[in-house]
């Protein structure tokens, strides 16, 4: 993808380990930990750094000072930041874990040893943003998936009313207005909605305000002869987009196509564990899209679980899906450049937030597909299958990365996959017909 900065407008175009499974932890202190660097080496595996993890999240917890200490040296000399990928992936969950003792309060914090913080992610210009979205499928594969879909349901509408609820800062929408343009017939009218999300933003983040991406967007589809309207509602994933359900509901016109699109938007919304005794924001959220009427729902998500209410489950389950994206800039990316420090910067962020955040703070709170199908279905959509344009575009898409990454269709979805491990999915859900409008 590329931005051309010259006339202020957008382009884009393209360019050219296996889960381990982990033995319920112990309540019992790790035996025999080593007394010199001498033995380490036989720790080193992913297995085995994975069950010093838990034990030293079991010691942190449970404010047992000197096991955490033992703990931290151990995983402090057998996984350096700067090592291969599994050390790397391990040397963030550990910072992630210090971040968390020291954030409670507990007593334990004081005796556990100092060690480095967590890299920040930087600030992305628009060019660099593109670039950090184009160096693996994780992104690009819900653009090609959801693109097919919602050009196939703006057929025969002169009107497209896309919602775009985005952690990538709309950097999908150059790609659909490429694909608007060169229809057979006139392309749509293009209204492009998104959410002034008030929460802090997760990485990558744009270091240019919305009204500016809003005026290249616009200058960038009028060079394509396709019209286009930008407008931001402001509202919150804290509240389920309660004030965005609720202005779409009175600004919806008829006779135009509404597209909702959630690209790792949703997980986002606070889930049953960060809401007790009231009705989820999630479910909120769908039963508030269902009173829309929409022409079609896409959710394109991450296929993982971080519900878990316990720290250790949540790093158990983070530990045995992150390393995908580690393995996969490993292939591709030398040690120390740049484009690898800032793209594992965005993973140590979603570390550490599973790890040492809680409460609304917490906002990494995956769910599998099932689950997000259970949640559509129940208030009143349906699964539609991708079309063969959809899964073609994904699969040429994915000619332009490494042979690790693939594609398989499971029922009517799409999911990306990392040497045949799940990744993404995408999933498109539209009004059920047994179900009345709200």
């Amino acid at each position: 993808m590329q931005f051309t900065e010259n006339t202020g407008s957008v382009y884009f175009a393209p360019r050219s380990k296996t889960t381990i499974p982990t033995p319920p932890l112990s309540h019992h202190p790790w035996p025999d930990l080593p007394t010199s660097v001498k033995s380490l080496p036989a720790m080193t595996n992913a297995s085995c750094m994975e069950q010093l993890l838990l034990h030293c999240t079991h010691a942190i917890e449970s404010n047992d000072s000197t096991l955490s200490q033992q703990l931290i040296w151990v995983l402090n000399n057998i996984a350096p930041p700067d090592g291969d990928s599994t050390q790397r992936l391990t040397s963030a969950f550990l910072r992630a874990l210090i971040l968390r003792a020291s954030r409670s309060g507990s007593p334990i914090s004081s005796s556990i040893p100092s060690t480095n913080t967590l890299p920040s992610p930087l600030r992305l210009s628009a060019i660099s943003l593109a670039a950090f979205i184009d160096l693996t499928p994780w992104h690009r594969f819900g653009f090609s998936a959801a693109n097919a879909a919602i050009v196939e349901a703006a057929d025969s509408f002169s009107v497209l009313h896309l919602v775009d609820l985005s952690t990538t800062h709309s950097m999908q929408i150059p790609t659909l207005i490429e694909a608007l343009a060169v229809r057979a017939e006139r392309a749509p009218f293009l209204r492009l909605t998104v959410s002034g999300d008030g929460g802090e933003s997760p990485p990558p983040k744009l270091d240019m305000s919305l009204d500016e991406l809003g005026s290249r967007l616009v200058s960038f589809a009028r060079s394509r002869n396709v019209g286009m309207e930008f407008r931001v509602i402001e509202s919150s994933s804290e509240d389920g987009f309660e004030s965005l359900v609720e202005r779409l509901r009175a600004e919806v016109a008829s006779g135009e196509a509404l597209v909702v699109n959630c690209h790792m938007m949703l997980h986002r919304i606070p889930d049953e564990s960060a809401a007790v005794g009231t009705v989820s924001s999630r479910t909120m959220f769908m039963e508030g899209l269902r009173s829309l009427n929409p022409n079609l729902v896409l959710i394109v998500d991450e296929e993982a679980d971080f519900t878990a209410v316990d720290v250790a489950g949540r790093l158990r389950a983070a530990f045995n899906y992150l390393w995908i994206p580690f393995d996969a800039v490993e292939t591709f990316l030398p040690a120390g450049s740049d484009h690898r420090r800032t793209y594992e910067a965005a993973i140590f962020w979603k570390i550490e937030n599973v790890i040492a955040q809680e409460g609304l703070g917490r906002v990494e709170r995956l769910e599998p597909r099932s689950v997000w199908g259970q949640r559509m279905r129940s208030a009143g959509f349906q699964g539609m299958r991708f079309g063969g344009e959809a899964a073609a575009e994904v699969k040429s898409m994915l000619d332009e990365h490494s042979a690790g990454w693939g594609m398989r269709r499971d029922e009517d979805d799409l999911v990306l996959t990392w040497k045949g491990h799940d990744v993404v999915f995408a999933t498109a859900w539209v009004p059920s017909m047994s179900t009345s409008t709200c």
